[in-house]
C-alpha cells in the first residue's frame, strides 16, 4: 500500500463522509472536497494528527455560482494534500487558518483583496496585493468584475 493510499484510508476511517471522495491524482498529490461545516475538524486533524505541517498555498477561485478555496498542505516534503471548500457568493466567508500557519495571512489577504472573500479571525492589516488606494469593493479576480466599473455595475455584470 502506498503512502497516499494509507493517508486516504486513515481519512476515510476517521471521517466517513469522505469515503470515496479522496482522489490520488499522481504520486504525492491528493485532492478532496470537505463540507464547509466539517472543514475545521478535518483541517485540524490533518495538521495535528497526520503531520501535514506546512502550508504551500491557499488558492481562491471564482467558479461562477460560488467560490472555491483550496488549501495545499505538505507533509515532510513528499505529499501535498489539497482540501477544497466552497462558499456562496452572497456572503463569502471563511475562517482563518493563521492559528495553525501564521504565514497563511498573506494568502488570506490576497483572497480578500482579489475575490472579496471575508476571512473571519484575520486581524486588521494592510491590503495585499492591491495598493491601499484601490477601490474597496472592486475585486479583480471575480468573473463579473470590469475594470473601472462601480460596485453596482460589477454586481450586475
Amino acid at each position: 500500500m502506498t503512502e497516499e493510499e494509507k493517508i486516504k484510508q486513515e481519512l476515510e476511517q476517521k471521517f466517513g463522509f469522505l469515503k470515496d471522495t479522496i482522489a490520488i491524482k499522481r504520486k504525492g498529490r491528493m485532492f478532496f472536497d470537505v463540507p464547509s461545516e466539517k472543514f475545521d475538524e478535518v483541517f485540524a486533524y490533518a495538521v495535528k494528527q497526520m503531520h501535514f505541517d506546512a502550508i504551500c498555498a491557499i488558492t481562491g477561485m471564482d467558479i461562477v455560482d460560488r467560490y472555491a478555496i483550496m488549501y495545499h498542505l505538505n507533509r515532510q516534503g513528499s505529499i501535498v494534500l489539497n482540501l477544497r471548500i466552497y462558499t456562496g457568493k452572497d456572503n463569502p466567508v471563511i475562517k482563518t487558518v493563521t492559528l495553525f500557519f501564521p504565514g497563511a495571512e498573506m494568502y488570506e489577504r490576497e483572497m480578500m483583496d482579489l475575490l472579496g472573500i471575508k476571512v473571519e479571525g484575520l486581524p486588521e492589516g494592510g491590503r495585499y496585493p492591491l495598493p491601499d488606494n484601490w477601490p474597496k469593493d472592486e475585486h479583480p479576480l471575480r468573473k463579473d468584475w470590469k475594470a473601472g466599473a462601480s460596485k453596482k455595475e460589477n454586481q450586475n455584470a
